[in-house]
């Protein structure tokens, strides 16, 4: 049989049903203040709503009334869960001012929260999203703080970063990997870079595999508006699984995988404790680490010596690039988009042909 449970939103205090029994009875406040060892102040205290019934009272109150305990004390709580449901109501009314600062479109059609146009379920929504009581407490949270820490991009949302990384983290959960192991995945570095001369989506998957293979969950996720971010490294369950985020926004070839190898770069040379999102923030030692990245990237994707004795010839043909990137199993583009940077070649030059874009089938 189903049962039907309804809870008023009117707040009633159980000192107006003990003033309704006291009536039935025909017992005065000064009477039932002597039967209790009570002032009769307090008594009316209760009636009027200034004073809480406690458990004491409650036991008391059945002796003399012959009203069960439990009934004055469920009134009582039913009365205080009303009040600070009222309270909460007023301040999840003052959050709905921060709602146009996360990204709730891109979430929802995620399916990381409802659909709704109603102001006070978004901020319920994004409340359980982020499992915080508050969404102002969201920057004191050791996992979003970094995203509060972002300061040289314009026109970013903090919050929008922190729904990001809450949103690559709630997917990575669901990503079954082996414990992190980082000898294996030094020694997998190879056989990752080869993937990138597959097709892109054969390519991801493939990335995919062999990363949780080595305790790594690659998440990827749509770019979302007003983040700056491109890609991010953290760390899950007790640091024993790694998280490889990054965006699914069509970009460069050459681009997508040398921050892709930039966030490997982290995890195989910095703490299991920060969070490094790409193009973050600016501090001397988070600036550092990402040199330290940017480094791993460029020298792996092309060695030193390679590169050096390949620039020295000057000669920057089709032939010539795309042989080299085969001689390194990278694509031409990687080749392509390091001559540029390097201003070998200017951005307007023919070879720019070389460098293909991604498109990626979101899930």
């Amino acid at each position: 049989m189903e049962t039907n449970t309804y809870t008023s939103d009117l707040a009633i205090h159980p000192g107006e049903y003990l003033e309704e029994v006291l009536e039935e009875i025909r017992m005065s406040q000064a009477d039932l203040s002597k039967r209790l060892g009570r002032p009769t102040q307090a008594i009316n205290e209760i009636i009027k709503g200034k004073k809480s019934i406690t458990p004491t009272t409650a036991i008391e109150l059945e002796d003399v009334l012959k009203v069960p305990a439990h009934i004055w004390i469920g009134l009582e709580a039913e009365y205080q869960m009303v009040i600070a449901k009222q309270k909460e109501l007023k301040v999840m009314e003052e959050e709905t001012a921060l709602l146009p600062n996360f990204p709730y479109l891109e979430l929802a059609k995620l399916g990381f929260v409802k659909t709704t146009r109603n102001a006070i379920e978004k901020v319920d929504e994004l409340r359980s999203f982020f499992s915080v009581a508050q969404l102002s407490r969201l920057e004191h949270v050791g996992a979003y703080q970094s995203a509060f820490r972002v300061t040289n991009h314009k026109n970013i949302s903090h919050e929008s970063i922190a729904s990001w990384i809450q949103a690559g983290r709630i997917k990575a959960d669901t990503i079954t990997t082996e414990p992190f192991d980082k000898s294996k995945l030094k020694k997998a570095l190879p056989e990752l870079k080869a993937t990138m001369n597959l097709e892109i989506n054969r390519a991801l998957k493939a990335c995919e595999e062999l990363l949780a293979s080595y305790g790594v969950a690659f998440v990827l996720l749509p770019h979302f508006k007003n983040t700056g971010a491109q890609g991010a490294t953290f760390w899950i369950d007790n640091r024993e699984k790694a998280v490889l985020m990054m965006t699914l926004r069509g970009k460069n070839s050459d681009l997508f995988w040398f921050s892709f190898f930039h966030e490997i770069g982290h995890i195989l040379l910095h703490n299991k404790r920060e969070m490094f999102l790409e193009g973050g923030y600016e501090t001397p030692e988070l600036q550092q680490q990402e040199d330290e990245a940017n480094t791993f990237s460029r020298d792996f994707l092309i060695p030193p010596k390679e590169w050096k004795t390949f620039t020295k010839t000057s000669i920057f043909t089709k032939a010539s690039v795309r042989d080299f990137a085969k001689s390194l199993n990278i694509k031409t583009s990687i080749v392509v988009g390091r001559l540029m940077f390097e201003k070998y070649i200017g951005y307007g030059h023919p070879l720019r042909s070389e460098i293909d874009k991604y498109a990626f089938k979101e899930a």
